[in-house]
């Protein structure tokens, strides 16, 4: 099975068979996509994780489709109905929708009026009929006239119902409709018959809405679902039914038919056409419909995920943590370079107690008291008051001043983990040490929150669940990879992402940490519960060790390598870390004479990127915004004024702005260059500072246009 998965994918994909089938074996074998893009290069020939990662996704799907393949196949014999021929139809459909199709004539029915035209000795009427060469089907009609058929009128109607039936599930007219669909037909959206317009002022754009189906942007589709969800929208897709049933009956009705038979095949086509083939079709649309809508969404979400994940962190830096608040005071934190939480207390800058002398005093006595680097405010409520307030004040040491996204801060305090991290702590302390930490390392932090909570989505709810989490999960892992993981700082939730660690073995890994002390080399990780010789291959490499004894263990090369590492530096008289210290020496070495079957260029490339930088993060460094300090709230803004701002949220239609407000300003995917773009993610990504200017203002709804056209960016 895994030979012809090979071929497909591989020309599906473009990529080479026998890289395609040595990638299913690993996969096969329980190796992760991570392992694979990094550690097996040759064996992929050098296949990107996107790659392995679509490889993986398509081999699942294929799978799933053999297995819906065998149950047909099984159903279909049970019958007595299989041929070789069918058999072979099945074999080779790569469509599930085909699949489908093929089955649908053998499917179990419930109960409808065909099969009670059936079960009343009906169906030879309806092959006489359809063969359309009778001249006189009210007298074959009479001939069924007996039981519970009381005329000839009503054994035709059996009739046409059998008839209605076979057309519905007749696979070529099916297709020709579902391709009539896909091309010409309209989703339409219209407000609820009794639905308040007021109440559903979220969907005014949807009241009376339509657009053809080839067009409808995942955004809007969804919002539509959410809408006839909610009962306030009718959603339907439609074609012109007249046109399809009249080309329906060209296809159903024979040249040359007796015009009493034509007239009632005719009848059958469309009453099969509307009352059994257009809902079903249109269902199958909207379906695909969704599913096409879910894709997008949830792809531009798990980017948005990774780019948040992925967002500079600010190493080695001291921090004081703040989470605004006006009536209940701003909770404080000092965490060290680790994140530990050394102090916490509570300031009342804010409004109604505006205690500015008593906020300073205690602001100015931690700063100097922790040597604290950097001030991580929360962009909630009272966020930018507390901003300006910290701003302004003289304190004992230079500080950074940083806006971080509290989305999310408040689901974590009350979480398990926090309890489990500070048990003896209230979750006003644990929100704004989440806050703080978030700073300091921000793919560290946001790990330990569902994805869906961090503010970065769009519809998130409306998307499949399954579908979505299995992205988000994938996302996370590969984040996590990507950057390597410190084995005795990281929580027991960023240690569960790493390649082949599950959640157990993560809590074993730190119950081993915290009986023994600190891990110093790599090998030790053999000594924890459940660690077998597979998954230390599968974990190893990602895992840093700063201060090991082997400077190996703190960089990307696996484990594996170590003795070839060893080899190169020994044949050049020099020591492995002499390596990481001597980019010359380093550079000297011949790759090509260590290059065999099982290690190639590729793998060795990737040994001298990580001697060169050992520990090396591949994220930027976090940068101060700088808002303008004459914009406070949104009444301060005027048409065609420039500023600077830090983009938070990116959808299906644009971006989101932080530009030093309450209010976000939103960028149309339209103004934000003067190319044109299809995705947002090909201009900006989260986190970026962007210079936009200021297109519409609408204070009363509190929404800001903005554009970055024709504005120069760094």
């Amino acid at each position: 099975m895994l030979q012809e998965h090979a071929a497909i994918i591989s020309q599906e994909f473009n990529l080479m068979r026998k890289h395609v089938a040595a990638t299913l074996r690993l996969l096969d074998d329980g190796a992760t996509v991570p392992f694979i893009a990094r550690y097996r290069k040759e064996a992929t020939g050098g296949m990107s994780e996107i790659n392995v990662r679509n490889v993986q996704l398509r081999h699942n799907l294929l799978t799933e489709l053999d297995k819906r393949k065998e149950f047909i196949v099984d159903a279909i014999r049970a019958q007595g109905e299989l041929t070789p021929e069918l058999e072979q139809r099945i074999a080779d459909t790569l469509d599930p929708v085909t699949l489908e199709d093929i089955y649908m004539p053998f499917k179990p029915r419930r109960r409808t009026r065909a099969q009670a035209a059936r079960e009343l000795g009906l169906e030879p009427l309806a092959r006489i009929i359809m063969a359309q060469n009778s001249d006189d089907i009210n007298r074959a009609a009479k001939r069924f006239v007996k039981g519970d058929v009381a005329d000839a009128d009503s054994a035709l109607a059996g009739a046409r119902d059998i008839i209605a039936e076979w057309v519905s599930e007749s696979e070529k007219a099916r297709s020709i409709v579902r391709a009539r669909f896909n091309r010409n037909g309209k989703v339409n959206s219209r407000l609820t018959k009794g639905a308040d317009p007021e109440a559903a002022r979220n969907y005014q754009n949807y009241f009376d809405f339509s657009e053809p189906v080839r067009t409808c942007n995942s955004h809007r589709y969804l919002a539509m679902r959410r809408g006839e969800a909610e009962g306030v929208l009718n959603v339907s897709i439609t074609i012109e039914d007249d046109e399809m049933i009249e080309r329906l009956t060209r296809m159903f009705v024979k040249s040359g038919a007796t015009p009493e038979s034509a007239a009632l095949v005719k009848q059958a086509v469309a009453d099969g056409y509307r009352r059994l083939m257009r809902p079903s079709i249109e269902n199958e649309i909207g379906a695909a419909l969704k599913e096409k809508s879910d894709t997008t969404a949830i792809s531009m979400f798990a980017d948005n995920v990774a780019q948040l994940l992925m967002a500079a962190p600010l190493e080695n830096k001291r921090i004081l943590a703040i989470d605004p608040g006006f009536r209940t005071g701003c909770k404080v934190v000092c965490l060290d370079a680790q994140g530990n939480l050394l102090d916490h207390d509570v300031i009342y800058p804010c409004p109604p107690a505006n205690d500015f002398y008593g906020a300073s005093e205690t602001l100015c006595f931690l700063v100097d008291r922790y040597s604290i680097d950097a001030i991580a405010i929360g962009n909630g409520t009272a966020g930018r008051e507390t901003e300006r307030f910290v701003a302004s004040l003289q304190l004992p040491r230079k500080v950074q001043i940083f806006m971080v996204s509290e989305q999310g801060a408040s689901i974590y305090s009350a979480s398990d983990i926090a309890i489990e991290e500070f048990p003896d702590q209230d979750v006003t302390v644990r929100g704004a040490v989440s806050i703080g930490r978030r700073l300091l390392d921000p793919l560290a932090e946001l790990v330990k929150i569902d994805p869906k909570s961090i503010g970065v989505g769009q519809y998130q709810h409306d998307v499949n669940q399954q579908r979505l989490k299995d992205a988000l999960d994938y996302t996370v892992q590969s984040c996590v990879n990507s950057v390597g993981v410190n084995l005795n700082t990281a929580s027991r939730r960023l240690l569960s992402y790493v390649s082949g660690i599950g959640p157990q073995l993560a809590a074993n890994i730190v119950a081993y940490r915290q009986e023994h002390g600190d891990f110093t080399s790599r090998s030790q990780l053999l000594n924890v519960p459940r660690m077998g010789e597979k998954t230390y291959q599968l974990c190893a490499g990602f895992l840093r060790i700063p201060r090991a004894a082997n400077v190996l263990d703190n960089t990307g090369i696996h484990p594996e390598s170590y003795e070839l590492v060893e080899r190169m530096a020994a044949d050049i008289n020099a020591s492995v870390e002499r390596l990481t210290r001597d980019k010359h020496l380093l550079h000297s070495i011949e790759l090509d004479r260590y290059v065999t079957k099982k290690t190639g260029l590729p793998t060795l490339t990737d040994i001298v990127l990580e001697l060169e930088k050992p520990g090396r993060d591949p994220r930027e460094k976090a940068e101060e915004p700088a808002y303008d300090e004459g914009v406070r709230k949104i009444d301060d803004l005027h048409l065609g004024m420039e500023l600077t701002g830090k983009v938070n949220n990116i959808t299906a239609f644009g971006v989101f702005v932080d530009i030093g407000l309450k209010e976000n300003g939103l960028i149309h995917i339209s103004q934000l260059s003067d190319d044109f773009i299809t995705s947002a993610h090909e201009v900006v990504r989260i986190g970026q500072m962007v210079h936009v200017k200021v297109m519409d203002v609408d204070v009363q709804r509190g929404r800001i246009a903005l554009t970055m056209k024709g504005i120069p960016q760094k």
